[in-house]
């Protein structure tokens, strides 16, 4: 786990995303997320959805579902479960800006049964009631948790017996090198309020100390890292035409200036192969064959 020496805290993550919400609005639009590419001559936003579309098909979104959806940003992945797939969404944000904006844009009109609401609160302190939802959708939230081991214990919490939690997850390698950790891994964690970035196999057994049963991994990193080139394409785009954008990133006052730095940074990471991109499905256990094994009687010795 590549763990920064000043850890975020989740004012610092509302911070990072309110402050930079007009660039990534007009740089990422409203998919705060990696898109799952096809070709190289892929639209960006496409891409972006069909990494949804991905997600709802795994988690068997359908009309009815009851869903969260962790770090749900401006709320685009929530406006798609409820729009195409008739679910019913709750979405949870740490960012005013984020909330304020998924609220405004939520549709007038949803399918018979579909609902749509958004929370600005944190995960980890959430007040969802136990049993809740069908499933939980967390789209490169997790590396922004503080505590990692308690996002999966909200999951298991929140989650019915047999419900699926569904997540694309920012990873390192299994063994990334010192250089890779000190120039790359490190300081995107820094630069991007990220508390903390584990392996997959990090991932994994965080989700089985909760309880949870890991179905599938998928590691899409050579689908999704063209994200990257386009946003390093973007920006160098936009800093050349926009003198507010330039003055804003040569402001000292303003912190979250050094994303500009994390964008090729990540870039780079991708390209040596030091971070990775995971999608995993797990599932909170039915409560019989959680009850069936706990009464198994001991077997004689």
């Amino acid at each position: 786990m590549i763990t920064p020496p000043r850890p975020a805290r989740p004012d610092d993550v509302a911070r990072h995303y309110d402050e930079l919400d007009r660039i990534y609005r007009e740089l990422w639009g409203e998919h705060l997320h990696h898109g799952l590419f096809e070709s190289r001559h892929d639209d960006p936003q496409h891409a972006a959805a069909r990494l949804v579309d991905r997600v709802a098909e795994l988690a068997r979104v359908g009309p009815g579902t009851e869903v969260c959806d962790v770090g749900c940003g401006y709320g685009a992945t929530s406006r798609i479960l409820a729009l195409e797939h008739g679910a019913r969404v709750q979405g949870i944000t740490l960012s005013r800006a984020q909330v304020d904006h998924a609220r405004r844009s939520a549709p007038d009109a949803l399918p018979p049964g579909a609902s749509l609401r958004f929370h600005q609160g944190d995960w980890l302190a959430n007040d969802f009631e136990g049993e809740a939802f069908d499933v939980v959708v967390a789209i490169e939230c997790l590396t922004h948790m503080p505590d990692q081991r308690a996002f999966f214990r909200q999951v298991s919490r929140t989650l019915r017996p047999g419900g699926r939690l569904i997540m694309c997850v920012w990873l390192t390698s299994e063994s990334p090198g010192p250089l890779a950790r000190r120039f790359l891994l490190e300081p995107i964690c820094i630069e991007g309020e990220l508390p903390g970035m584990g392996s997959a196999s990090e991932t994994h057994a965080l989700m089985e100390d909760a309880g949870l049963e890991p179905l599938e991994f998928h590691d899409l990193s050579d689908r999704v890292r063209r994200t990257w080139s386009v946003s390093a394409s973007r920006l160098a785009r936009a800093a050349r035409r926009d003198p507010e954008l330039r003055k804003l990133l040569r402001d000292p006052a303003f912190r979250s200036r050094v994303f500009a730095r994390t964008v090729f940074r990540i870039w780079a990471a991708y390209r040596v192969g030091a971070m990775r991109y995971g999608l995993f499905l797990a599932r909170r256990p039915a409560r019989d064959a959680v009850e069936s094994t706990s009464s198994t009687p001991p077997v004689p010795s």
